[in-house]
């Protein structure tokens, strides 16, 4: 019996290309592809899913990872493949904290998927070492320390310093020491300005609704 499989993806270019992956091999057979995560987990009730191959940010607002969760609590033996082209480092550790079989860049193929696919339903555990290396203004993703991506990431989300302080149990005088660290190794000219490169870059995605 070929393994079920669930795509979860808002673009149909990704879709079409995870449904080619498992056309091309009879071990697979695509039960169900569709563009948001807010139901994924319905889909494997009574264990119908094998495996769901699943992105993480959704044009309506569901996420992925939060879907994932729901699913390895429910049911834990479908396996979980989370593919994103989103470097920001918090989803690959959500990922790994929340049981989440494997995790696939769509931007960087190591891997085959197909070979992803087969060795995750084989039992293992894919996971890169690390987020690929982007561009955030003039700086690379990997000169900030891990501290100043978590303020980046909320600064992105529009939060003020005192939210921030709040959010990451830090002193205000410390998040606006961040800020101009941030500021000045990405070569931003102001703090929107910072958040928008940000943003573009992939690194962070700020929550629906916010501002920059």
């Amino acid at each position: 019996m070929p393994y079920k499989v669930l795509i979860v993806d808002d673009q149909i270019m990704s879709r079409q290309l995870f449904e080619s992956f498992v056309a091309a091999s009879d071990r697979y057979e695509l039960a169900a592809s569709v563009e948001t995560a807010k139901y994924a987990d319905v889909y494997c009730v009574g264990g119908k899913i094998d495996l769901v191959i699943m992105d993480v940010v959704m044009n309506d607002g569901s996420n992925g990872l939060d879907s994932a969760a729901r699913i390895k609590a429910s049911y834990p033996k479908t396996k979980v493949i989370i593919v994103t082209s989103m470097p920001d480092a918090a989803f690959l550790n959500r990922a790994r904290e929340i049981g989440v079989d494997s995790f696939w860049y769509k931007e960087v193929q190591e891997v085959p998927m197909l070979e992803i696919m087969d060795r995750t339903m084989a039992g293992e555990h894919i996971f890169p070492d690390s987020p690929p290396v982007t561009s955030i203004g003039l700086a690379k993703s990997t000169e900030f320390t891990e501290r100043e991506l978590d303020v980046l990431r909320l600064v992105a989300e529009g939060l003020t310093d005192k939210e921030i302080a709040e959010r990451l149990f830090m002193s205000v005088p410390a998040v606006r020491y961040h800020v101009g660290n941030l500021i000045s190794k990405a070569g931003a000219s102001s703090r929107t300005g910072l958040a928008v490169s940000a943003v573009r870059s992939g690194i962070v995605i700020p929550e629906a609704g916010a501002t920059v």
